[in-house]
């Protein structure tokens, strides 16, 4: 069954498999979850899963695109609110530490499907890596989007190109959101945030062949 035949109470079931099966993910990983757990915890006999996907393969391809768009939803509505480039930006890189509709909550990066199958999918799956890479390419144009708001507002200074700079920015974001994990603490984060400040507020280096 396609996505575009499916009934109002099916679309529900398919949202409630792939919001457990993310959940579970986020636990244990890809390749460490089981069809028979995913069809416990979902509440669902095995024939149903069959009616929504094909095979686990394509529940996680599935499954990534569900999360890409998600993300991108509750990243536009993140940066709806009024401000310059500079401060929607850095509401976004707070929002990897701490829920921004709850400060006490942890932060997207908990969630993040790219921190915790990158390294997993790409030897695994060509399609579920090829998912979360596109993901990946949205983001990093976004932020560099928000870069080039702020230097046209003045919020920023001019600086390195944008579409570099932005690249450098999620890397680092992604290593930290690895160490905060291992490390079991917000440090690496932390350190990540005042990193970002620091990399945005670099003037342009001079051109040394102009004149003085």
């Amino acid at each position: 069954m396609t996505q575009t035949t499916l009934t109002p109470k099916a679309t529900a079931t398919r949202r409630h498999i792939l919001e457990t099966g993310h959940a579970l993910v986020l636990h244990k990983g890809f390749s460490g979850l089981g069809l028979q757990e995913i069809l416990a915890n979902s509440g669902v006999p095995k024939g149903s899963f069959y009616h929504y996907f094909a095979s686990k393969e394509a529940f996680g391809t599935t499954l990534l695109h569900h999360y890409v768009e998600t993300y991108s939803d509750r990243l536009t509505q993140l940066l709806a609110t009024p401000g310059t480039g500079h401060d929607r930006l850095m509401r976004y890189f707070r929002a990897w530490i701490s829920d921004p509709g709850d400060p006490s909550c942890p932060g997207w990066a908990e969630g993040c499907l790219v921190v915790k199958l990158s390294a997993e999918v790409a030897d695994l799956s060509e399609d579920m890596r090829l998912v979360l890479q596109g993901g990946v390419t949205r983001l990093i144009n976004r932020t560099a989007a928000l870069i080039i708001e702020g230097r046209d507002d003045g919020s920023l200074p001019e600086g390195a190109d944008a579409a570099r700079l932005a690249q450098v920015i999620y890397q680092m974001w992604l290593g930290a959101a690895l160490l905060a994990r291992l490390s079991r603490s917000p440090a690496p984060m932390a350190a990540a945030l005042s990193a970002t400040e620091t990399l945005l507020a670099c003037p342009a280096s001079p051109d040394p062949g102009a004149m003085p």
